[in-house]
């Protein structure tokens, strides 16, 4: 039997799929989120930096929609997950990072000068104080970051520390999870932010607006106008053979049937739409628009001078 044999006859997975909420971000959608969340990165390394008196810097890895329990399922059991309300949605948002790296960021906020290694376990009173102004102030750059993209400030509302239990959101709710790489001084962790899409995705923003088509010929002919072309002057072709072009040398004369004082071909996409001389305009060559025989007769203006 051969492999496509057994792949063929292999059990297949099937997913359940709600078209009426698509847990893929629009390319549009993506693209502003990543630019919001670029500019936060930025500003939170620094807020680091000057918080805990070492060199930090904060870097976006992803942005993707999933849903709470596919978010919950990446998450380790024992870690920090800071509950943040967020106005107009029932879910709440999650700033997830390990423990650890925390208690390293609370060592050098009280004037330690190396990371503090140590198990996953909870803040003490005084570390707590000290991680939910950190995490207050890095709200407010959130949504300084975001703009009008987030209506208000989250708002810290808990710290849990296993990832099974902390309730944010409904296993559905569709949630947008940012993925943080963060170094402080020499210790890198990576750190993870989750938004209820509800509260993000109403102000991005229909993706593709349908326009009024009342106007669609006065619309289409606007844009047709503006699309640039490339015009030709040229001279009445000559019929050659493939042999006398390639016996062609420097110095050989092609006959060409264009009188001497006829006027020149001006084409567009290869036809002809109008008759042209050759004349100066200052230190440029130009083409003057003349009249051809059938418009002479109809009694028609020339057309205004086109460079070349």
């Amino acid at each position: 039997m051969t492999v496509q044999d057994r792949e063929a006859i292999a059990p297949r997975i099937v997913e359940a799929y709600d078209f009426r909420r698509p847990t893929t971000l629009a390319r549009e959608h993506s693209r502003i989120l990543e630019a919001g969340f670029e500019s936060f990165s930025r500003q939170w390394g620094t807020q680091l930096t000057a918080k805990v008196r070492a060199k930090s810097t904060v870097t976006v890895e992803s942005v993707v929609m999933q849903t709470y329990d596919e978010y919950v399922a990446t998450l380790p059991g024992t870690t920090s997950m800071v509950l943040c309300a967020v106005e107009g949605t029932a879910a709440k948002a999650v700033l997830q990072f390990p423990t650890a790296a925390a208690l390293g960021w609370v060592a050098r906020m009280l004037g330690g000068h190396s990371d503090k290694s140590g198990l996953e376990r909870k803040f003490t009173p005084l570390e707590y104080a000290l991680i939910k102004s950190l995490v207050d102030e890095s709200l407010e750059v959130l949504a300084y970051s975001l703009g009008g993209l987030l209506a208000g400030t989250p708002r810290l509302e808990a710290i849990q520390y296993n990832s099974q239990f902390a309730q944010a959101a409904a296993t559905t709710d569709l949630m947008i999870v940012v993925a943080f790489s963060v170094v402080v001084g020499d210790s890198a962790t990576q750190i993870t932010l989750a938004i209820p899409a509800d509260a993000l995705l109403p102000q991005l923003g229909a993706v593709n607006p349908m326009a009024s088509s009342a106007n669609a010929c006065e619309l289409v002919g606007g844009q047709i106008a503006a699309v640039p072309i490339d015009v030709t002057i040229r001279l009445e072709p000559a019929a050659v053979t493939p042999a006398q072009v390639l016996n062609l040398a420097v110095g050989d004369t092609l006959a060409l049937p264009h009188p001497e004082h006829h006027p020149f071909h001006v084409a567009v996409g290869g036809k002809n739409l109008a008759q042209a001389m050759v004349v100066r305009k200052g230190s440029r060559v130009a083409a003057r628009i003349v009249p051809s025989a059938r418009d002479a007769a109809q009694g028609k203006p020339p057309m205004k001078e086109k460079e070349s």
